[in-house]
Formats: C-alpha cells, sequence, structure tokens
C-alpha cells in the first residue's frame, strides 16, 4: 500500500478491530452474581463480559471529534487493562489506524470507518464474475471491474438526489 499509494490514509476497519478483542478474552475475574444479587452461571459472565467490553470498544468511536475518541480510548485501557490484558494490548496495537477517519468530513465517518461498503463492492464483483464464469484477458476483467464500480457510483448518486429533493 505504501509504495503504490504513499499518501494515501490508512483506515483500519473499526468492526474488525472490535471483533479481534474476543478471540482474546481470559475471562479473569468474572462476577459470580448479578447487580441484584442472582447468581450467574460461568457461561452467563462470560457473555456478560463480551458484551461489556465490546459495547466500550465501540463507544470509543461514538464521537465526532478524535480528541474525544483518544480520551475514551485512555479510559477503555485503565478501565480493562488489569482484568484483560491480552485483549487490550490486541485492541491497541494499531489503534491509532482507526481514527484515520476522523480525518474527514463528519458526514463520511460512517461511510469510511468500516470496511462494509468496499465488502459489498467486492461481493458484486464476484457475483458479476461468476455469472461470467472465465475472463479472455485482463483487459475484460478490469472492464467488468469497472462497470460494477459505476454502477456502485450511479446507486449513491440517485440516493444523493433523492435525499436533496
Amino acid at each position: 500500500m505504501q509504495k503504490c499509494f504513499p499518501i494515501a490514509q490508512q483506515q483500519r476497519c473499526i468492526t474488525h478491530k472490535v471483533r479481534g478483542i474476543e478471540r482474546h478474552l481470559n475471562y479473569s475475574d468474572l462476577p459470580q452474581s448479578t447487580s441484584t444479587g442472582q447468581p450467574l452461571k460461568p457461561s452467563e459472565a462470560k457473555q456478560h463480559r463480551r458484551f461489556e467490553i465490546i459495547s466500550d470498544a465501540y463507544k470509543i468511536y461514538e464521537t465526532d471529534l478524535e480528541s474525544d475518541a483518544q480520551l475514551r480510548l485512555q479510559d477503555f485501557q485503565e478501565k480493562w487493562q488489569l482484568t484483560e490484558p491480552d485483549a487490550v494490548r490486541t485492541f491497541i496495537k494499531d489503534v491509532q489506524l482507526t481514527f484515520s477517519f476522523y480525518q474527514f468530513d463528519a458526514d463520511l465517518h460512517h461511510h469510511i470507518r468500516t470496511t462494509n461498503h468496499l465488502e459489498r463492492l467486492f461481493r458484486e464483483f464476484r457475483t458479476k464474475s461468476d455469472e461470467i464464469g472465465a475472463f479472455p484477458n485482463e483487459t475484460s476483467c478490469l472492464t467488468v471491474f469497472w462497470l460494477v464500480v459505476e454502477r456502485d457510483h450511479a446507486k449513491h448518486d440517485r440516493r444523493s438526489s433523492a435525499n436533496n429533493s
């Protein structure tokens, strides 16, 4: 990426970053009961821990300002470092690449902080290429990809026009 696009900013998908936490949870010091005193099964305690840490991680990005997100990241680290050190270490590794979207207009944040749009575009291309079967040459493949991209742009243009009307 750096070689081909030296001035491009990298944006890591926040959804994939947050989901990566799950693989590194060690579930130490799980609560034995709920806040109302009801006993918790170990599986329920694990589910509660997973939900809580993932919710806290997503809250980092629920702000329009990067400075607020950085403060929330600090709070996240302080809250979870002792009980889930592996998950925190994994999450904070290269986490700054998940903040690149803050360099753009706030209206674009929900479009560029995840890879949803790219994944949808590639899924459409795979569907179209599966219909075709095999490309006779690279140019025909690139042509179909260009057409899929153009169709995607047209969809967004129609939505923008409808919203502005």
